[in-house]
């Protein structure tokens, strides 16, 4: 099983979604998140005064799924996420040794 964490702009939220869940992909955690990387921040102007803004929001999801599955799923979010500017987002992939389906007690593949 892998462990799927993605940081992707929060209006392309919706379409990630949908395109995960076409290939198969049976739940998500989604988090609003807000960072900074190469994109970092930028400058505003409210009421007159100028002030920065440091940290951009983005959306976290997380995803644990078979680990056949995980090059589909990256390769699904990263088309579907990309808007060729700066700030599309991050993916990391990360081995899970566990999962429990907390209402059942099934674990592993059975838990997803």
């Amino acid at each position: 099983m892998k462990l799927i964490i993605a940081t992707i702009k929060p209006f392309k939220l919706e379409e990630v979604r949908e395109a995960l869940t076409e290939i198969g992909v049976r739940g998500m955690m989604v988090t609003e998140i807000k960072g900074f990387g190469s994109q970092s921040g930028h400058t505003e102007i409210y009421r007159g005064a100028e002030y920065a803004v440091n940290f951009v929001p983005k959306v976290k999801l997380e995803l644990v799924v078979a680990a056949n599955m995980a090059d589909q799923v990256v390769e699904t979010i990263t088309k579907t996420a990309q808007t060729g500017k700066i700030g599309d987002g991050k993916i990391f992939v990360l081995d899970v040794q566990q999962a429990i389906r907390v209402r059942t007690g099934e674990t592993d593949a059975d838990a997803l």
